[in-house]
């Protein structure tokens, strides 16, 4: 039995995004046995814009129930049933997000008539609901409400199940698991790690989600690459690691693949930083700038793969804040450096131009480099709601993550930094780490 639902929402992202109304179609593959059709209360505001597309307003909703008062229907009417949608992968989130603000874990098998359509009916300009349908003749009345899109997707879904008895295709059935059924349904619709085994035992593939079981579903359907069918005909085995934070998935994903460096991630699994950039004050006070081996406890600005590539960054670097190549040992000149002769260089190298003008650009340059302070403390949401997820940055170097109790205090850094699991800096640790406080602003940091 399959569930064919269509939804309307107040945006385009679940995580934000509210049902303003969801319809659902009961098909058992050869015709629809039951209806169900609502509008929703938001309990927030319905942009003008997405009212001019669907025609729900405020006043429509305002009586309508709340999300929370239709969900066990939605429950039930589901039970047991494949979720089918046109383009799934968004109506699954927002009922999924929906649910999950109700700490209901909503899990259901997904089929997308979008990417059915792709398989079964190649050729066509678009698989968007509407151009879809008008080729097929299929009339959809109600635009971009969801009974009538429901509607719509119910006729398309019946001429994709007669496509596939007649092709006597497998692409229309869930692909057989190689995984058992039991394993599957024990994999958490929560934020984490992945692994992905071969039927000896190797390590293929790690990746991280926020929803592992959903991402795990993706990979094991999905044929729109030769890796990829590649990978999915390897799996045998899974295993997990929830984190709680998505920041602490991305940097202990990082981390993994480059110390296992599985043969499906190709492209994520290097970890030679083998040279630095490293940042010193010379007997004349002037900062200097050097591209170096690492070496000792020292602990560069950036790293880099190769010597070449961290010479060619501070090239650019020196030439965009007008630094002198001689003090970035990019120049060996005994004297002024070449530049200088040429007025490109403001003259630091001899003497002309004094350190604190200098230095000041220097700062400047290398600021993107830094962390906002050298010791500091993340801290995000944990595995549970009893505890909380630590990221510890020491002397300007990520040491690694861990986990503590709700009841910690902040004061107390010596039992916050004893959680801490060891791990390994990088540059793309950095990258991770800067990029994500850059898109979170409300993140939690004790600045020690």
């Amino acid at each position: 039995m399959y569930a064919i639902i269509d939804v309307e929402t107040t945006g385009t992202a679940a995580v934000h995004g509210k049902l303003t109304e969801i319809a659902i179609i009961l098909h058992d593959g050869t015709g629809v046995s039951e209806t169900y059709n609502t509008l929703i209360n938001p309990e927030c505001n319905i942009p003008y814009h997405i009212t001019r597309l669907t025609g729900i307003t405020n006043e429509m909703v305002a009586n309508a129930p709340k999300f929370y008062e239709v969900a066990k229907k939605i429950i039930e009417l589901t039970a047991g049933k494949i979720f089918v949608a046109h383009n799934a992968t968004f109506d699954y989130s927002f009922v999924k997000e929906e649910f999950k603000r109700l700490g209901y874990d909503f899990k259901r098998k997904t089929i997308c008539t979008v990417k059915l359509g792709r398989k079964l009916l190649p050729g066509h300009r678009s698989y968007s609901l509407g151009n879809i349908c008008a080729d097929l003749g299929i009339e959809i009345t109600d635009r971009h409400r969801a009974i009538g899109d429901a509607l719509a997707t119910a006729k398309l879904f019946e001429i994709l199940v007669d496509r596939n008895a007649r092709l006597e295709s497998s692409l229309f059935v869930n692909h057989s698991s190689p995984l058992p059924k039991d394993k599957m349904d024990s994999i958490p619709s929560k934020t984490g790690v992945y692994y992905f085994y071969d039927s000896q035992g190797n390590l293929i593939y790690i990746g991280k989600s926020k929803d592992i079981h959903q991402r795990v579903l993706t990979h094991l359907s999905n044929s729109q690459t030769r890796k990829a069918i590649e990978m999915r005909d390897k799996i045998a085995d899974i295993s997990w690691e929830e984190t709680g934070s998505e920041l602490v998935a991305l940097l202990l994903e990082s981390s993994e693949i480059k110390k296992y460096k599985p043969l499906f991630n190709r492209s994520q699994r290097r970890s030679a930083f083998n040279f630095g950039l490293f940042a010193f004050e010379d007997g004349a006070g002037y900062l200097n700038l050097k591209i170096a081996k690492i070496e000792g406890e020292e602990i560069p600005l950036t790293t880099f793969h190769f010597q070449q590539e961290g010479i060619e960054f501070l090239h650019n670097l020196a030439q965009k804040f007008a630094l002198c190549k001689k003090l970035c040992h990019l120049d060996n000149n005994t004297a002024g450096c070449f530049n200088s002769q040429l007025h490109d260089c403001r003259g630091a190298c001899t003497g002309l131009e004094g350190p604190e003008s200098y230095n000041l650009r220097v700062n400047k340059s290398i600021h993107p480099l830094n962390y906002r302070s050298p010791n500091f403390l993340i801290i995000d949401q944990g595995r549970n709601p009893e505890e909380k997820t630590i990221i510890d940055i020491s002397n300007g170097r990520y040491t690694g993550f861990g986990y503590i109790s709700m009841d910690y205090t902040s004061h107390d850094t010596e039992l916050l930094r004893d959680c801490i699991r060891k791990y390994d800096d990088n540059r793309d640790i950095r990258s991770i780490i800067k990029g994500f406080i850059n898109r979170n602003k409300h993140l939690k940091i004790i600045e020690l």
